[in-house]
């Protein structure tokens, strides 16, 4: 394998590495420890397809040596309203289920936030943190993440800091997470080192749209889960928003860029199948020829649907037999 293999193929489908030159020195390093790349998650309703560009994620760092873990942030989610701290703890379980289910290897550590973040130390970097960092930034760092965004509480500010500490006490090489993200990562980033920790090298996925072209929301349900089953996938596909020969903002050409043609289970290639009356069955070993077809008008929206139904379904099959 090329020394540039294993960056471009993880490049495939994130928005950005911050920064890449960071990360080719990880992976070239001749270090005896092994280098630690984790994602926080919200415990918050059901893991769908909207999770699947990070997991994709994971996978490949764990594919290129990285030891991946999974931070179950209960504490993030009860600052964040998300619920009572039992509720909370009844959906990180589950979660936890859906994310060792869709591909990630045995190896994967799945940490609980509340197992370590009342420690004294913790706490203490926590406070240090606070002395650094602007009440403006804080708060700003919050825009894409906070469940208020009017009469915020006091806890999510906090919410960043913890993050960040959550970054150095984890000992974190790589910190994976949304776009979304990139305002706490870059707060911690330019505030560890100021204590004596290392700035984290970011990965940032993209946020999928919601099938009904807003943003993908639990609250709105305008998503898939991982666990949907083929019967429900086929139904919300057929209706999801579609515009003829538009890209930008379309659910379902997105589904196909971050989802299905990343995966495994595609071998590099996706048939659209149709009769021969519309042209017969068409493929393509890239997503980008895909797009091309469909702006032009070379694909229908009916015939993308039906494909994208199959293959989703091929990708989540696996998922639903391990969570039975």
């Amino acid at each position: 394998m090329k020394d540039s293999e294993p960056l471009k193929i993880l490049e495939m489908n994130v928005e950005e590495i911050i920064t890449r030159g960071e990360l080719e020195k990880v992976l070239k390093s001749k270090s005896k420890r092994q280098p630690r790349a984790y994602v926080g998650f919200e415990p918050s309703g059901s893991v769908h397809i909207g999770h699947l560009p990070i997991l994709n994620t994971l996978r490949e760092l764990q594919r290129i040596g990285f030891h991946i873990i999974v931070l179950l942030a209960d504490l993030h989610a009860y600052l964040n309203e998300k619920g009572s701290f039992e509720q909370i703890r009844e959906t990180a379980e589950y979660n936890q289920r859906c994310f060792a289910a869709s591909g990630l290897s045995e190896e994967t550590e799945f940490i609980y936030g509340s197992s370590y973040q009342m420690d004294e130390e913790y706490m203490m970097n926590v406070l240090r943190l606070a002395t650094i960092t602007t009440e403006k930034r804080a708060r700003r760092s919050m825009d894409e993440v906070s469940r208020s965004t009017e009469d915020r509480k006091v806890s999510q500010a906090i919410y960043p800091l913890m993050q960040a500490v959550d970054i150095a006490y984890l000992n974190i090489d790589v910190a994976v997470g949304g776009i979304d993200q990139r305002k706490i990562h870059m707060l911690a980033r330019d505030n560890l080192p100021k204590l004596g920790f290392k700035a984290p090298i970011c990965i940032h996925t993209p946020l999928l749209i919601g099938l009904d072209g807003d943003k993908m929301s639990s609250s709105l349900r305008n998503y898939i889960a991982v666990d949907e089953p083929e019967e429900s996938v086929e139904q919300k596909l057929m209706s999801a928003f579609c515009p003829p020969k538009i890209a930008e903002g379309n659910p379902i050409l997105q589904i196909f860029k971050h989802t299905i043609f990343p995966s495994p289970e595609q071998s590099g290639e996706v048939t659209i199948e149709r009769s021969d009356k519309y042209g017969g069955n068409v493929s393509y070993e890239s997503y980008e020829n895909l797009e091309l077809d469909y702006v032009q008008g070379k694909l229908h929206p009916s015939d993308l649907k039906n494909t994208t139904s199959s293959c989703l379904n091929e990708v989540l099959e696996p998922v639903r037999k391990k969570l039975k």
